[in-house]
C-alpha cells in the first residue's frame, strides 16, 4: 500500500524529494522520468546517485512508482495511485483554506471491532493523516470544509463502512478555543510552522533583494521548500483564526511559502526542463 507520509513529507529525505520532483515536473509529460534526469535533478539538491537509487527502489516497492522506458530510456513513472494522492495533495498544499467557525464542523464516528484492530490502527491514522482531531476514542473532529477529502479518502482506503460522518455546529456550553486547544497539539503545530520559518524566511529575505535568480539556486530552493511545506497543510487542516491563540504563526508560515512559491516556480521550471533533456 502506498504511503502518503511520502507524498505529504516528512523531512526532507530523499525519497520525499524525489516524490515533489515528479509532482512538480514528472505529470507535464505523462507521469515518466528517466533515472538519469531524476539523479541530475537530486544532485542539485545535494543527493547522491546511490541514495536516488536506494529511495527508488522504496518508493517502487511502496506502489508509488512503477519501472517504465520511454524510447529505450530507462527511468520510473507514477502509479495510479500516486496520481490521484498528488491530485488530492494540490489542493491541500496549493490552496490557501482557512475556516470559520460560521461553517461548523466535520465529525467522524467510528467504532472498529476488537477482531479487526488492524483496521481500528489505518482509520486513526488516515484520521490523524487528514488532519482531525481528537474528541473522545471514536470521536474525531476536523473543519467542516474536508468533507470530500474525508468522504473520497476514506472510500479509497476501505474503511468507510466503519465511519459516520457528521456536519454539525457548536451551539454551548465549553468555549470552542479551549476545547481546540485539546483536541489539536497546537503546541507542536506551532513549532512545525516555526521550524519553516526559521529555515525560510532567511532565504526568501535574500531573493528578494536580488535582482535576477539563478534558475539552479531558485531550483533547490524551491524543490526543499516545497518538501517541508507540504506536510503542513494536513498537520493544520485550516482551523479557524477565531479559536487560535493571538500570536498563531500558521499564516506567516503560509505567507512565506506562497511568495517563495510565486518567486520560485517559473525560474525551478527553466533549471527542471534543462535537467530533463539533459543539457
Amino acid at each position: 500500500m502506498a504511503d502518503e507520509d511520502d507524498l505529504t513529507g516528512r523531512g526532507r529525505q530523499p525519497r520525499a524529494l524525489i516524490v515533489t520532483v515528479y509532482g512538480l515536473y514528472a505529470r507535464e509529460g505523462g507521469g515518466w522520468m528517466s533515472i538519469a534526469a531524476l539523479i541530475r535533478m537530486l544532485a542539485q539538491c545535494g543527493v547522491d546517485a546511490p541514495s536516488v537509487r536506494s529511495a527508488i527502489f522504496r518508493l517502487k516497492r511502496r506502489g508509488l512508482l512503477t519501472s517504465a522506458k520511454a524510447d529505450g530510456v530507462a527511468g520510473y513513472a507514477l502509479s495510479e495511485e500516486a496520481y490521484q494522492i498528488l491530485r488530492e495533495g494540490d489542493r491541500r498544499i496549493f490552496e490557501r483554506r482557512r475556516a470559520t467557525t460560521d461553517e461548523g464542523w466535520l465529525l467522524a464516528v467510528f467504532s472498529v471491532p476488537e477482531t479487526e484492530r488492524d483496521k481500528r490502527h489505518q482509520l486513526r491514522s488516515r484520521l490523524s493523516w487528514l488532519g482531525f482531531g481528537t474528541v473522545a476514542a471514536g470521536v474525531w473532529i476536523a473543519p467542516a470544509h474536508l468533507l470530500d477529502e474525508t468522504h473520497d479518502a476514506l472510500e479509497r482506503h476501505g474503511l468507510s463502512t466503519y465511519v459516520n460522518l457528521f456536519e454539525v455546529r457548536h451551539v454551548a456550553y465549553a468555549d470552542v478555543a479551549e476545547q481546540v486547544a485539546a483536541w489539536w497539539d497546537l503546541t507542536r503545530l506551532q513549532a512545525l510552522h516555526q521550524e519553516f520559518l526559521d529555515r525560510y524566511e532567511p532565504i526568501l529575505e535574500g531573493y528578494r533583494a536580488r535582482d535576477s535568480i539563478d534558475p539552479a539556486q531558485a531550483f533547490t530552493d524551491y524543490v526543499a521548500a516545497l518538501t517541508d511545506w507540504r506536510r503542513l497543510p494536513y498537520s493544520d487542516p485550516g482551523l479557524p483564526l477565531e479559536v487560535l491563540p493571538d500570536d498563531w504563526n500558521g499564516v506567516r508560515a503560509a505567507d512565506i511559502f506562497f511568495e517563495l512559491h510565486e518567486r520560485l516556480a517559473k525560474p525551478a521550471h527553466h533549471f527542471a526542463e534543462s535537467a530533463l533533456r539533459g543539457t
